[in-house]
């Protein structure tokens, strides 16, 4: 049986997490924004991407493949589009600017797009179309990164578990937020079961030749959602990503460079304003959402367009139920009321990730929080 979790306060975790990057050399904005990033997962529920990486993200630091102070460039040739050359910062650090970046161009313009290149690890890419949402804008997500996942037809590793988030501004409600892989479980994921010694889901993993597995010790690759779907998508992903911002990850790890092999991520995020999509409305200027807005709050101009979304997710929910006990709920509705209630009672860190990171607190010299 698994060792008992250990119950650590939100805000505790984050600075706890803060001033271990701090001390292995991270700036302490960018310290902070990793560690805003990871808390964020762990308080939704999405252990695989948030208190559990930490350990992941000291080492890529600590091996060069993540760069302590990366030297972040935009590049723009339009009004809507940029491109941030992240020189192999960790991806909390890039998206994060990306996400600023297209909530910014799409005030000005009714639509931002940034494209990312040569970033590591960008997490859990909903923190960032939830960062866009809370501004009163849709936020759309991709993220290509190493090919770890099946491809029908391909012995091995062939393509990445990509994946893909959408947020929509919804006042009086928990935002509507997609965050999904393109695989039918995550690699994090697969880690989970295997300590908490259980079986994985039959046709969500297989072993490194491509026989699926149900066995988390054998497991090495996701199988892809829906087979050819999920397949196909992390594809395009891939062409919408690293092929668009001229970083392909997919061909140059197939090929014979070494260089191929390296760690790296590219994504592109999208802000679109609602105001921008209705004739006699125009597009909030920047200053119509000034620094500060509470998140969730709707910027002027798409006041319409929320009510709208508030009134489908009611429908939705109003509809007859399959099952009286089972309620039905729309995408990020689940995660939002466990983030609530992590937020008030503490976060469950396992105890491997928790005796990891003490690991890494003494070895870096950095007090630990109290725990439960």
């Amino acid at each position: 049986m698994p060792a008992p979790k250990v119950l650590v306060p939100a805000d505790d975790l984050r600075t706890f997490t803060t001033a271990l990057f701090t001390a292995a050399g991270v700036t302490a904005d960018h310290a902070a924004t990793i560690a805003d990033v990871l808390t964020w997962a762990s308080l939704r529920g999405v252990d695989s991407h948030g208190a559990s990486r930490v350990p992941r993200y000291l080492e890529l630091l600590d091996s060069g493949e993540a760069n302590r102070t990366p030297h972040l460039r935009f590049a723009s040739t339009t009004a809507a589009v940029a491109v941030l050359d992240a020189d192999r910062a960790p991806g909390p650090v890039a998206l994060s600017l990306a996400a600023a970046e297209a909530v910014t161009r799409a005030h000005a313009n009714g639509a931002g797009i940034v494209g990312v290149r040569h970033t590591v690890h960008t997490g859990a890419i909903g923190y960032y179309t939830s960062s866009i949402a809370d501004r009163g804008l849709i936020g759309i997500a991709f993220v290509a990164g190493m090919p770890n996942m099946a491809y029908p037809g391909v012995k091995g590793a062939a393509v990445a578990t990509s994946p893909l988030s959408i947020a929509v501004p919804t006042p009086g409600h928990a935002p509507a937020l997609l965050d999904m892989a393109t695989a039918g479980i995550a690699l994090g994921k697969i880690a989970q079961f295997r300590n908490a010694g259980k079986q994985l889901p039959p046709g969500t993993a297989a072993t490194a030749d491509g026989t699926p597995t149900t066995d988390p010790e054998l497991a090495k690759l996701p199988l892809p959602l829906g087979g050819i779907k999920g397949a196909g998508m992390s594809l395009v992903f891939e062409l919408l990503t690293s092929v668009l911002v001229g970083a392909p990850i997919l061909s140059s790890f197939h090929s014979t460079d070494p260089a191929g092999k390296i760690h790296r991520q590219n994504a592109l995020i999208i802000a679109l304003d609602p105001a921008a999509f209705t004739p006699d409305e125009s597009p909030a200027p920047p200053e119509a959402v000034p620094p500060g807005t509470a998140p969730g709050a709707a910027a002027p101009g798409v006041a319409a367009f929320g009510q709208a979304v508030g009134a489908t997710l009611d429908a939705l929910k109003a509809l007859p139920r399959a099952d009286n006990d089972t309620e039905i709920r729309y995408p990020g509705e689940n995660s939002a009321a466990v983030a609530a209630s992590r937020a008030a009672n503490g976060i469950p860190v396992a105890a491997k990730v928790w005796a990891e990171l003490q690991l890494a607190a003494e070895k870096l010299g950095v007090p630990q929080p109290s725990t439960a």
